[in-house]
């Protein structure tokens, strides 16, 4: 379709310029546009695309409708794909170009916008209309009525300029002091721009930097490599801390935990104190804002911090932030202590990492970590690190939660005993004060009032012995009531008890009784002295056949019903199950 390329961008580009500076009316580059898309190749797109460029600008501010149905049907054209891959990133390109605003490509430049807008005339043409192009002016010729075509010309300068050479010097001479009152003011304005300060509120340079940092960190092979360019970058005071941000950014982002990152890190805190206060606030801003991460950039950010606080590139100190109870601590925050921990019992041994944490230096800095100010945080602290399979790390917790109640009630005590001290100096001081002032008045009287207090004293020692007595025989007579009321007879049996073994005991006792009325009938018929002589000694036949003595055989019953009883119990249990 287009023969001669070059020629055709270059003519296409000029036409372009002559609308920017409203020469040619934008209906002419719209239709040239859709000239141009309507059966695209990938020589017409690219002429496109460069007449874009060059009046993108000024067609969008005076005709954004016509502009956006350019652009779309570039989209289409780009979403067939029929064309080459070199005029596809063509117009990827133009569509970044437009994004930006035009940045790189304004319709006029300040050094050509010389004709003001009254004195601009813009021509409306088409490309369907036929035109005289005055092909003849392109080729020299001799022309014989020079000098009278001179005088003509002369004439018409005149005409539109206005004068001649003196005319002519004149505005030279204006020019020459307009072009030094145009200087005195330009260096006005220069002076008042140095002294105004522009803020950068977009943080161009800001995100600039952030690239540059993201590009070295992923192009390097070690974390050795990575700290020499990083450090060769001469950042700014202050811009370590965006490193150390976007090191834990980059970590976050990896699938899985990279010690890569942790290495570079260790080696930066290593090099300057100022990197540990970098990543030691880095550390609370990330625990504060832990809730706002996935599930796996807050593994990956633990992990990262485990490495630290293992390599004590960072200090423990920076734990101080992390308080671990009900109330301050939500899910991800537990799940982000858990894997810490998790990491420094894999690194350190459970047995190094509770010397760590035992370290009296650090006790400050774990009061959050392992509290001890209430029972039900230590509970809440204790179930946390059980549950998490770190439960040796708590003893000194459980330790402490066994003797809190001692703690306390000596507390209370201490508190009780300056409580009665402070009173009795008081009441001394007092007491003092009315004996100086009583011995004072009266000299007679304080012997009197000795004797008195000492008779009191008398008096107040056997009411007290008195009631020691009192309470000596009430004791005695609750000893022996438990075994028998004041009739002398058994107390009753409690109510649960079965009626039968009652019963059977009752016709135990009677037996037993009458065997003693018996007994006892007998020695009175044989007489005082017959029931004091000594019993002969009896053969062993004689003692096998007689019964046993009364006493043995109650307690032989005693056995029994016990027995009975328990037995009886055993069944009502398993009758209830």
């Amino acid at each position: 379709m287009l023969v001669h390329k070059t020629v055709c961008l270059s003519s296409v580009r000029f036409i372009a310029h002559l609308v920017n500076q409203h020469v040619l009316h934008e209906l002419l580059a719209l239709e040239l546009m859709t000239l141009l898309l309507e059966s695209p190749t990938d020589d017409s797109v690219e002429v496109a695309v460069g007449f874009l460029k060059e009046c993108g600008q000024k067609l969008t501010e005076l005709s954004p409708r016509g502009t956006h149905g350019v652009f779309e049907s570039l989209r289409g054209i780009l979403h067939q794909g029929l064309i080459d891959k070199r005029v596809q990133y063509m117009i990827e390109v133009m569509f970044a170009v437009r994004k930006d605003g035009f940045k790189d490509h304004p319709a006029v430049i300040p050094e050509l916008d010389l004709v003001e807008e009254d004195d601009q005339i813009t021509h409306l043409l088409s490309i369907e209309d036929e035109y005289d192009g005055e092909d003849a002016l392109n080729v020299f010729r001799y022309d014989n009525e020079f000098l009278e075509n001179e005088e003509r010309y002369k004439a018409i300068k005149e005409e539109i300029l206005g004068g001649g050479g003196s005319s002519s010097e004149s505005g030279e001479e204006g020019e020459e002091e307009d072009g030094e009152e145009e200087g005195e003011e330009g260096g006005g304005e220069a002076a008042g721009l140095a002294a105004m300060q522009i803020q950068d509120e977009t943080h161009t340079n800001l995100l600039a930097l952030r690239r540059t940092i993201y590009l070295t960190i992923m192009s390097s092979l070690d974390f050795e490599e990575c700290a020499h360019k990083v450090l060769k970058m001469e950042l700014k005071p202050g811009q370590e801390t965006e490193v150390a941000h976007m090191l834990i950014e980059c970590c976050s982002q990896e699938r899985s935990y990279q010690k890569f990152y942790g290495l570079l890190a260790q080696r930066f805190c290593l090099l300057n104190q100022m990197w540990v206060e970098c990543f030691d606030k880095a550390f609370q801003e990330q625990y504060t804002t832990v809730h706002r991460l996935e599930t796996n950039k807050l593994r990956n950010v633990a992990k990262f911090f485990g490495q630290l606080f293992y390599a004590d590139a960072l200090p423990w100190t920076s734990m101080s932030c992390v308080h671990l109870n009900e109330e301050e601590t939500n899910s991800s925050s537990r799940i982000f202590v858990k894997i810490l921990f998790q990491e420094l019992a894999e690194y350190m041994g459970l047995q190094k990492l509770n010397e760590r944490l035992r370290d009296p230096f650090l006790a400050v800095s774990f009061e959050g970590l392992m509290p001890r100010d209430n029972p039900k945080n230590t509970r809440f602290a204790i179930n946390f690190f059980t549950s998490i399979g770190l439960g040796g790390l708590t003893d000194d917790l459980r330790e402490h939660l066994k003797n809190a109640p001692k703690l306390i009630m000596a507390q209370q005590h201490e508190d009780v005993e300056s409580s009665d001290t402070s009173s009795g100096e008081e009441e001394e001081e007092e007491e003092s004060s009315s004996s100086e002032e009583s011995s004072s008045a009266s000299g007679s009287d304080d012997g009197s009032s000795s004797s008195a207090s000492e008779k009191e004293k008398k008096s107040a020692k056997k009411v007290k012995d008195k009631k020691g007595k009192i309470a000596d025989n009430e004791g005695r007579k609750v000893k022996r009531g438990k075994k028998t009321d004041k009739d002398g007879a058994e107390p009753a049996k409690p109510v649960h008890q079965p009626k039968r073994a009652s019963v059977d005991r009752e016709t135990d006792q009677r037996n037993v009784k009458e065997a003693r009325c018996a007994r006892n009938g007998k020695d009175e018929e044989r007489g005082p002295e017959r029931s004091e002589q000594v019993v002969p000694q009896r053969s062993g036949k004689d003692w096998r056949e007689e019964k046993a003595p009364p006493e043995r055989e109650l307690e032989q019953t005693d056995a029994r019903h016990r027995g009975r009883e328990k037995r009886r119990k055993e069944q009502r249990k398993r009758r209830e199950r």
